[in-house]
């Protein structure tokens, strides 16, 4: 064998990574799957080689082995890019490892990884509204994709995005009228320097076969990344199955050497039959204890949701120098859904409830469009450095609804005792422009270097907001315009030392106004902005390992408006106020140990409501404690492989406005495996992932009609998926 080139492959670790190499060799003893080549070792030279090194070298890394959970940086709209440690928010990022490690398939699935978030669960899981601190989110102004408006209430694939980033509080400020409800902005993957392509088939649970591809590369001044998706059959739900596919581009045109235009477009289909359904209570009644969903009959195998969403969006990034940048982005969104869902109405509190199915006849069309303007710069004004930024962001939604829709009541059943009834699928029919919503901000801030340690940032937006509702006829029965309204942010922040940061930050905010109810003397008049405020303080501390730390103490108001009992007038006279303390911790605690998580309490109370029985009470769904830790062990003894946990704990909430009912708190375990082996040269990624693993029941989600304290306000409860599992083998070529 000697001289007879051969060529080696071989797997080595290195910094969270494996690297694939190959060269032209003499004849060696060829190493199986996953050998490491150790430090220092000579490799043999083949024929051809030159004085400099081996003639031809490939290496291709992969991500195996040890995750990284790890973010410096946050991108906070108008401010840019910054160091976490200069960010004087509380901002977490769940990261790209943590999605795909996780095998997360729908993108409220991130939600449970952050300790100050919540899921407003509207009839399913994928249709989740997320929000932050115990404020309800809106269904837009809250969301974000790649810093643009996005409709949150329809569903979105995980496996499209980089990672989700929440600015926790108010950012009115930053991105103009919104719900002092956080921030969530969704980034997508952008395309990879190198050419890479990765296809993933995996199963869920009982039987729902996935595949997907994801290719990416670079050709000259294109860079590009595909994804596609097909995922088909039976869920972990007896007797549900569901039908999810997409198809994705983003696209990086290099126009010259400091502008580049960013292109995505994707469209996602969803659709879900057999899923139970949520289960509704009115006032008095009190919540009983979750259902065992693995038993079948909670759900009707002809209910459900089909959805689909086509989304468009364009930035146009261009850097004049060093130190100045403009930022141009447009979004177009069309969001069209399906309800047939049923309602499961409870009568009584031993859990007897009556099971019914509608066409919904709320909205079934959203259509959005977005921009964003942003420029950037630095300049020096005698010992003074500033961070200037000047920009506007807004969004413009239009809601259409069905002018019908057939409903049927079921039939009775007992939690417990659930049953499947004989049904058919209801249909709506016609369709009408139901609301207008536009909100326009501009945007001005500066950050300035105070010392060397002290730097001062103020921010101020000049906001308007329009609102028009419609009849079914088209008559308009409510139209109002405000603005300009200034909201502004203000924040004081200290480096002691490189590695940690201690802020202030005080804010404003404004959200659309309600328009009063049929009920009142002022029917159909549409109040003014409703505002809300917040105080912070926090500390951030990052260790060399990459492990950062982060504690943050708020106080958080909003007003909200109710139909006054003695004067019969709607008006503006509640506020929700909540207040707490949260602690963070992202990255390596050990070399071999990666961490995710904290731990947030939470007093969150609604003030005077108009009414004895609701005022001063616990805001309903919200708990005062409430934690999450995702763990990644990669140990030396086990070099190519991990095991994950993540602890997930909701404590006791209540259940009505009234506090007279409670859902008890619950914990969740998921664990995982993964593993990289060899397929010849391609690196191959196995995962395994058990979530639930004890089978708790729970009920993940509890939340009001109103959030404003009405007497008159029903509940909603939807119960907690039982133990599922997922696998799924990942091949790198």
């Amino acid at each position: 064998m000697r001289g007879v080139p051969h060529t080696l492959s071989v797997l080595f670790p290195l910094g969270g990574c494996v690297f694939a190499l190959s060269a032209p060799l003499m004849a060696q003893p060829r190493p199986g799957p996953g050998a490491i080549v150790p430090a220092g070792q000579p490799v043999a030279p083949g024929r051809g080689e030159r004085r400099a090194g081996v003639e031809r070298l490939t290496v291709r890394a992969y991500p195996q082995g040890g995750a990284h959970y790890a973010v410096k940086d946050a991108t906070l709209g108008p401010l840019g890019r910054r160091d976490i440690l200069d960010t004087p928010f509380s901002v977490m990022t769940v990261p790209h490892d943590a999605i795909v490690n996780q095998q997360a398939r729908n993108a409220n699935d991130l939600i449970g990884y952050l300790p100050s978030a919540q899921l407003e669960m509207r009839g399913d899981p994928n249709t989740s509204r997320p929000q932050s601190r115990g404020f309800e989110a809106d269904v837009i102004a809250n969301s974000r994709i790649d810093g643009l408006n996005m409709v949150i209430t329809t569903p979105y694939p995980a496996e499209m995005f980089d990672s989700l980033q929440v600015l926790n509080g108010l950012s009115g400020a930053l991105y103009g009228p919104q719900n002092p409800a956080g921030t969530f902005d969704y980034r997508l993957r952008r395309p990879d320097t190198h050419r890479q392509e990765r296809l993933v088939v995996g199963v869920d649970s009982s039987g729902a076969p996935l595949e997907s591809l994801d290719a990416t590369g670079r050709q000259g001044g294109l860079g590009y990344r595909v994804t596609m998706l097909n995922q088909s059959g039976h869920t972990v739900v007896p007797g549900a199955r569901l039908r999810r596919a997409l198809i994705s581009g983003a696209f990086d045109i290099a126009l010259t050497r400091r502008t580049t235009l960013q292109i995505d477009a994707s469209q996602y289909s969803y659709a879900q039959k057999g899923y139970p359904g949520a289960f509704s209570f009115g006032p008095g009644l009190h919540l009983p204890g979750p259902p065992d969903l693995s038993v079948r009959g909670y759900g009707q195998p002809y209910a459900g949701f089909s959805m689909s969403t086509d989304t468009v969006l364009a930035k146009l990034v261009h850097r004049f120098d060093e130190s100045w940048s403009l930022t141009l982005g447009g979004l177009y969104q069309n969001a069209a859904r399906n309800v047939f869902s049923v309602t499961n109405i409870l009568t009584d509190d031993s859990g007897d409830y009556r099971a019914s199915i509608a066409a919904a006849t709320t909205a079934d069309v959203f259509r959005v469009w977005s921009d964003l303007a942003y420029l950037r710069g630095r300049i020096r004004t005698g010992r003074f450095r500033h961070r200037l930024v000047l920009g506007s962001t807004g969004y413009t939604l239009d809601t259409f609804n069905p002018v019908s829709g057939q409903s049927a009541v079921l039939g009775m059943a007992r939690i417990g005792a659930p049953r499947v009834f004989e049904g058919t699928q209801p249909y709506h029919s016609g369709q009408y422009q139901s609301a207008a919503y536009g909100t326009h901000a501009l945007l001005a801030g500066d950050t300035v270097a105070l010392t060397r340690r002290w730097s001062l940032m103020g921010m101020v937006a000049w906001s308007w907001i329009d609102t028009t509702s419609r009849a079914r006829t088209g008559e308009i029965t409510a139209d109002h315009a405000s603005g300009p309204t200034f909201t502004p942010t203000v924040s004081l922040l200290y480096r002691p030392t490189a590695q940690a940061s201690l802020y202030a930050t005080w804010g404003q905010g404004i959200q659309a106004g309600p328009v009063a109810p049929a009920s009142s003397r002022n029917a159909n008049v549409v109040l003014g902005p409703l505002r809300s405020e917040m105080y912070e303080i926090g500390a951030k501390y990052r260790f060399g390992s990459g492990l950062t730390l982060g504690i943050a103490g708020f106080r958080m108001s909003r007003t909200f408006a109710f139909t006054d009992p003695v004067t019969s007038l709607f008006r503006e006279a509640g506020k929700q106020r909540n207040y707490g303390v949260e602690l963070q911790g992202t990255g390596a605690l050990l070399p071999e140990l990666s961490v995710f998580g904290g731990l947030t309490w939470l007093d969150a109370q609604i003030g005077e409501t108009g009414s004895a029985l609701t005022a001063h009470k616990q805001v309903v769904g919200v708990a005062p404690l409430q934690a999450s830790a995702l763990i990644d062990y990669h140990p030396r003894w086990f070099p190519h492989g991990a095991m994950t946990a993540h602890l997930h704990y909701v404590g006791r909430r209540a259940a009505d406005l009234r506090n007279a009912s409670f859902a008890d708190g619950f914990v969740t375990l998921d664990l995982g495996l993964r593993y990289g082996v060899s397929l010849g040269t391609f690196p191959v990624t196995l995962r395994f992932g058990a979530t639930n693993v004890t089978d708790a029941r729970y009920w993940a989600s509890v939340y009001p009609s109103s959030v404003n304290g009405s007497v008159s306000a029903s509940g909603s409860a939807v119960a907690g998926l039982p133990r599922s599992y997922h696998a799924t083998a990942e091949i790198a070529f």
